[in-house]
Protein backbone atom coordinates (compact mmCIF):
# COMPACT_ATOMS: atom_id res chain seq x y z
CA UNK A 1 0.00 0.00 0.00
CA UNK A 2 1.10 3.76 -1.26
CA UNK A 3 1.13 7.19 0.68
CA UNK A 4 0.86 10.12 -1.40
CA UNK A 5 2.41 13.42 0.99
CA UNK A 6 2.26 16.28 -1.70
CA UNK A 7 4.80 15.75 -4.72
CA UNK A 8 5.98 12.13 -2.86
CA UNK A 9 4.85 8.91 -3.16
CA UNK A 10 6.51 6.30 -0.03
CA UNK A 11 5.42 3.20 1.72
CA UNK A 12 2.33 3.63 3.68
CA UNK A 13 4.09 2.16 6.86
CA UNK A 14 6.68 4.70 6.24
CA UNK A 15 3.85 7.64 5.86
CA UNK A 16 4.77 10.81 8.40
CA UNK A 17 2.83 13.98 8.75
CA UNK A 18 4.13 17.01 10.98
CA UNK A 19 3.12 17.01 14.47
CA UNK A 20 1.84 20.75 14.23
CA UNK A 21 -0.37 19.72 11.09
CA UNK A 22 -3.42 21.73 11.66
CA UNK A 23 -5.79 18.66 10.51
CA UNK A 24 -4.83 17.57 13.92
CA UNK A 25 -5.43 20.51 16.36
CA UNK A 26 -8.44 21.90 14.81
CA UNK A 27 -9.74 19.41 11.72
CA UNK A 28 -8.62 22.57 9.38
CA UNK A 29 -8.69 20.67 6.29
CA UNK A 30 -11.18 18.92 3.44
CA UNK A 31 -11.40 15.85 1.96
CA UNK A 32 -12.87 13.81 -1.22
CA UNK A 33 -13.38 9.91 -1.66
CA UNK A 34 -13.02 8.52 -5.15
CA UNK A 35 -14.85 5.42 -6.07
CA UNK A 36 -12.78 3.15 -7.79
CA UNK A 37 -14.41 1.00 -10.65
CA UNK A 38 -12.55 -1.20 -12.77
CA UNK A 39 -9.37 0.44 -12.21
CA UNK A 40 -10.24 4.02 -12.56
CA UNK A 41 -11.75 6.86 -10.94
CA UNK A 42 -15.10 7.46 -10.98
CA UNK A 43 -16.92 10.65 -11.02
CA UNK A 44 -13.56 12.46 -10.54
CA UNK A 45 -14.47 15.67 -12.37
CA UNK A 46 -17.19 16.45 -10.30
CA UNK A 47 -15.13 15.39 -7.13
CA UNK A 48 -12.52 18.03 -8.04
CA UNK A 49 -14.98 20.35 -8.20
CA UNK A 50 -16.33 20.15 -5.02
CA UNK A 51 -12.60 20.04 -3.57
CA UNK A 52 -11.82 23.19 -5.13
CA UNK A 53 -15.29 25.09 -3.69
CA UNK A 54 -14.53 23.23 -0.20
CA UNK A 55 -10.90 25.04 -0.44
CA UNK A 56 -12.38 28.50 -1.44
CA UNK A 57 -14.95 28.35 1.74
CA UNK A 58 -12.98 27.57 3.70
CA UNK A 59 -9.72 29.99 2.12
CA UNK A 60 -7.48 26.76 2.07
CA UNK A 61 -5.10 27.32 -1.14
CA UNK A 62 -4.73 24.63 -3.33
CA UNK A 63 -1.24 23.32 -3.41
CA UNK A 64 -1.32 22.10 -6.75
CA UNK A 65 -3.75 22.80 -9.51
CA UNK A 66 -6.82 20.46 -10.35
CA UNK A 67 -4.94 18.95 -13.05
CA UNK A 68 -2.02 17.97 -11.70
CA UNK A 69 -3.85 16.88 -8.09
CA UNK A 70 -5.32 14.49 -11.22
CA UNK A 71 -1.86 13.75 -12.56
CA UNK A 72 -0.78 12.80 -8.82
CA UNK A 73 -4.27 10.77 -8.08
CA UNK A 74 -3.43 8.52 -11.01
CA UNK A 75 0.11 8.47 -10.59
CA UNK A 76 -0.51 6.67 -6.83
CA UNK A 77 -3.14 4.46 -8.77
CA UNK A 78 -0.36 3.44 -10.74
CA UNK A 79 2.00 2.36 -8.31
CA UNK A 80 -0.77 1.03 -5.97
CA UNK A 81 -3.32 -0.46 -8.61
CA UNK A 82 -6.69 -1.36 -7.10
CA UNK A 83 -9.53 -2.70 -9.68
CA UNK A 84 -12.50 -1.92 -6.60
CA UNK A 85 -12.26 0.31 -4.18
CA UNK A 86 -11.40 4.30 -3.26
CA UNK A 87 -9.07 6.56 -3.13
CA UNK A 88 -9.05 9.33 -0.17
CA UNK A 89 -7.57 12.49 -0.59
CA UNK A 90 -7.18 15.05 1.99
CA UNK A 91 -5.84 18.97 1.97
CA UNK A 92 -4.87 20.47 5.16
CA UNK A 93 -3.95 24.26 5.90
CA UNK A 94 -0.61 23.08 6.24
CA UNK A 95 1.67 23.11 9.64
CA UNK A 96 1.72 25.55 11.75
CA UNK A 97 2.47 26.57 15.33
CA UNK A 98 -0.84 25.97 17.80
CA UNK A 99 -3.05 29.21 17.00
CA UNK A 100 -6.67 29.53 15.98
CA UNK A 101 -5.86 32.39 13.37
CA UNK A 102 -4.93 31.22 10.07
CA UNK A 103 -1.08 30.52 10.43
CA UNK A 104 0.96 32.91 8.42
CA UNK A 105 0.65 33.23 4.62
CA UNK A 106 3.22 31.21 2.73
CA UNK A 107 2.64 28.15 4.80
CA UNK A 108 2.18 25.16 2.28
CA UNK A 109 -1.08 23.28 2.74
CA UNK A 110 -0.66 19.28 2.91
CA UNK A 111 -2.21 17.13 0.61
CA UNK A 112 -2.33 12.97 1.53
CA UNK A 113 -3.76 10.15 -0.50
CA UNK A 114 -3.99 6.60 -0.67
CA UNK A 115 -5.16 4.05 -2.16
CA UNK A 116 -7.58 1.07 -0.65
CA UNK A 117 -9.50 -2.19 -2.08
CA UNK A 118 -13.15 -1.98 -1.01
CA UNK A 119 -15.70 -4.15 -2.72
CA UNK A 120 -19.22 -3.09 -3.57
CA UNK A 121 -21.51 -4.53 -0.65
CA UNK A 122 -23.78 -6.40 -2.62
CA UNK A 123 -25.76 -8.21 -0.42
CA UNK A 124 -27.07 -4.09 1.17
CA UNK A 125 -27.22 -2.98 -2.24
CA UNK A 126 -29.59 -5.77 -2.78
CA UNK A 127 -31.58 -6.47 0.40
CA UNK A 128 -31.79 -2.88 2.22
CA UNK A 129 -30.53 -1.66 5.20
CA UNK A 130 -32.19 -1.02 8.41
CA UNK A 131 -31.24 3.22 9.35
CA UNK A 132 -32.32 5.06 13.07
CA UNK A 133 -33.32 8.53 13.68
CA UNK A 134 -30.66 10.67 15.34
CA UNK A 135 -31.11 14.41 15.95
CA UNK A 136 -28.75 16.60 13.63
CA UNK A 137 -25.67 18.37 16.18
CA UNK A 138 -23.49 19.28 13.67
CA UNK A 139 -22.47 22.81 12.35
CA UNK A 140 -24.04 25.31 9.85
CA UNK A 141 -21.85 24.12 6.93
CA UNK A 142 -22.59 21.00 6.25
CA UNK A 143 -21.93 21.81 2.71
CA UNK A 144 -17.91 21.53 2.92
CA UNK A 145 -16.64 18.77 3.14
CA UNK A 146 -14.56 19.48 5.91
CA UNK A 147 -12.79 17.01 8.44
CA UNK A 148 -14.71 18.18 10.83
CA UNK A 149 -16.76 15.17 11.73
CA UNK A 150 -17.24 14.75 14.83
CA UNK A 151 -21.11 14.65 14.73
CA UNK A 152 -21.43 12.62 11.62
CA UNK A 153 -19.20 9.69 13.78
CA UNK A 154 -21.79 10.27 17.06
CA UNK A 155 -24.39 9.58 14.88
CA UNK A 156 -22.97 6.69 12.85
CA UNK A 157 -21.64 4.92 16.58
CA UNK A 158 -25.39 5.41 17.34
CA UNK A 159 -26.76 3.85 14.91
CA UNK A 160 -24.09 1.02 15.27
CA UNK A 161 -25.12 0.50 18.92
CA UNK A 162 -28.65 0.66 18.34
CA UNK A 163 -28.55 -2.53 15.37
CA UNK A 164 -28.52 -0.27 11.77
CA UNK A 165 -26.52 0.49 9.85
CA UNK A 166 -26.50 4.07 8.86
CA UNK A 167 -28.34 7.28 10.90
CA UNK A 168 -30.71 9.53 9.22
CA UNK A 169 -30.54 12.99 10.89
CA UNK A 170 -32.68 15.86 11.46
CA UNK A 171 -33.36 19.00 12.72
CA UNK A 172 -36.41 19.67 14.66
CA UNK A 173 -38.27 16.93 12.76
CA UNK A 174 -36.95 17.80 9.63
CA UNK A 175 -34.89 15.47 7.61
CA UNK A 176 -31.33 16.31 6.44
CA UNK A 177 -29.26 13.60 4.82
CA UNK A 178 -27.14 10.78 6.84
CA UNK A 179 -24.01 10.39 8.94
CA UNK A 180 -22.33 9.35 5.48
CA UNK A 181 -24.61 9.64 3.27
CA UNK A 182 -27.72 11.53 1.60
CA UNK A 183 -31.18 10.36 1.73
CA UNK A 184 -34.26 10.35 -0.64
CA UNK A 185 -37.54 9.21 -0.52
CA UNK A 186 -40.34 8.40 -2.96
CA UNK A 187 -43.87 9.44 -2.77
CA UNK A 188 -46.58 8.87 -4.97
CA UNK A 189 -44.00 8.66 -7.97
CA UNK A 190 -41.98 11.82 -7.23
CA UNK A 191 -38.61 11.25 -6.04
CA UNK A 192 -38.06 13.62 -2.91
CA UNK A 193 -34.53 14.78 -1.03
CA UNK A 194 -33.73 18.00 0.56
CA UNK A 195 -32.33 20.92 -1.34
CA UNK A 196 -28.70 21.42 -1.75
CA UNK A 197 -28.35 24.41 1.06
CA UNK A 198 -25.75 24.78 4.06
CA UNK A 199 -27.64 22.09 6.13
CA UNK A 200 -26.41 18.79 3.89
CA UNK A 201 -23.27 17.74 1.80
CA UNK A 202 -24.81 17.51 -1.69
CA UNK A 203 -23.12 14.18 -2.34
CA UNK A 204 -21.75 13.90 -6.01
CA UNK A 205 -23.94 10.39 -6.12
CA UNK A 206 -26.95 12.47 -5.28
CA UNK A 207 -26.37 14.96 -8.39
CA UNK A 208 -25.31 11.65 -10.68
CA UNK A 209 -29.11 9.95 -9.41
CA UNK A 210 -31.60 13.27 -9.79
CA UNK A 211 -30.48 13.52 -13.12
CA UNK A 212 -30.53 10.35 -13.86
CA UNK A 213 -34.28 10.85 -12.82
CA UNK A 214 -34.89 13.52 -14.45
CA UNK A 215 -33.57 11.65 -17.72
CA UNK A 216 -35.92 8.79 -17.60
CA UNK A 217 -38.94 10.52 -16.43
CA UNK A 218 -38.92 10.71 -12.81
CA UNK A 219 -40.32 13.53 -11.21
CA UNK A 220 -38.08 14.97 -8.75
CA UNK A 221 -38.53 17.29 -6.11
CA UNK A 222 -35.61 19.20 -3.95
CA UNK A 223 -37.89 20.06 -1.14
CA UNK A 224 -37.75 19.44 3.10
CA UNK A 225 -39.56 16.93 4.08
CA UNK A 226 -40.24 15.80 7.53
CA UNK A 227 -39.40 12.47 9.63
CA UNK A 228 -43.07 11.11 9.88
CA UNK A 229 -43.34 11.67 6.23
CA UNK A 230 -40.35 9.59 5.80
CA UNK A 231 -42.05 6.84 7.89
CA UNK A 232 -45.03 7.25 5.68
CA UNK A 233 -42.94 7.23 2.19
CA UNK A 234 -43.65 4.27 -0.74
CA UNK A 235 -39.66 3.79 -0.81
CA UNK A 236 -37.00 5.18 1.26
CA UNK A 237 -33.13 4.78 -0.20
CA UNK A 238 -29.58 6.61 0.28
CA UNK A 239 -26.72 7.42 -1.90
CA UNK A 240 -23.52 7.67 -1.83
CA UNK A 241 -19.97 7.06 -2.95
CA UNK A 242 -19.44 3.60 -1.45
CA UNK A 243 -23.14 2.96 -1.01
CA UNK A 244 -24.22 3.97 -4.52
CA UNK A 245 -28.13 3.49 -4.51
CA UNK A 246 -28.91 1.38 -1.46
CA UNK A 247 -32.65 1.34 -0.45
CA UNK A 248 -33.70 1.42 2.88
CA UNK A 249 -36.22 -1.32 4.35
CA UNK A 250 -36.53 0.14 8.01
CA UNK A 251 -36.69 3.38 9.76
CA UNK A 252 -36.73 3.31 13.65
CA UNK A 253 -39.20 0.47 14.16
CA UNK A 254 -41.36 0.96 11.09
CA UNK A 255 -40.63 -1.12 7.57
CA UNK A 256 -40.47 0.40 4.21
CA UNK A 257 -42.13 -0.42 1.21
CA UNK A 258 -43.05 -3.90 3.25
CA UNK A 259 -39.85 -4.31 3.98
CA UNK A 260 -38.47 -4.76 0.46
CA UNK A 261 -36.77 -2.67 -2.17
CA UNK A 262 -39.41 -0.85 -4.36
CA UNK A 263 -39.64 -0.31 -8.06
CA UNK A 264 -38.13 3.30 -8.45
CA UNK A 265 -35.56 2.45 -6.13
CA UNK A 266 -34.72 -0.95 -8.55
CA UNK A 267 -35.18 1.57 -11.58
CA UNK A 268 -32.27 4.36 -10.46
CA UNK A 269 -29.71 1.37 -9.50
CA UNK A 270 -30.01 -0.39 -12.96
CA UNK A 271 -29.54 3.55 -14.18
CA UNK A 272 -26.34 4.35 -11.86
CA UNK A 273 -24.76 1.01 -12.32
CA UNK A 274 -25.13 1.77 -16.57
CA UNK A 275 -21.64 4.22 -16.00
CA UNK A 276 -19.45 1.57 -14.35
CA UNK A 277 -20.94 -1.91 -15.39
Amino acid sequence: MKFLHNLTITDYQDATIHPDDRGYYFGDGIYEVFRIYNGRLFQEDAHLVRLARSAAELRIPLPYGLPEITGLMYKLLEEDPVEEGILYLQITRGAAPRGHAFPPEGTQPVLTAYCKPLPRNRDKITGGIRIVSVPDIRWLRCDIKTLNLLGNVLAKQEAVERGADEAVLHRSGTVTECSSSNIMMVKDGTLWTHPADNLILPGITRQVVLEQARTVGIPVQEAVFSLEELYSADEVLITGTTTEVTPVILIDETPIAGGQPGPITRQLQREYQTLFM
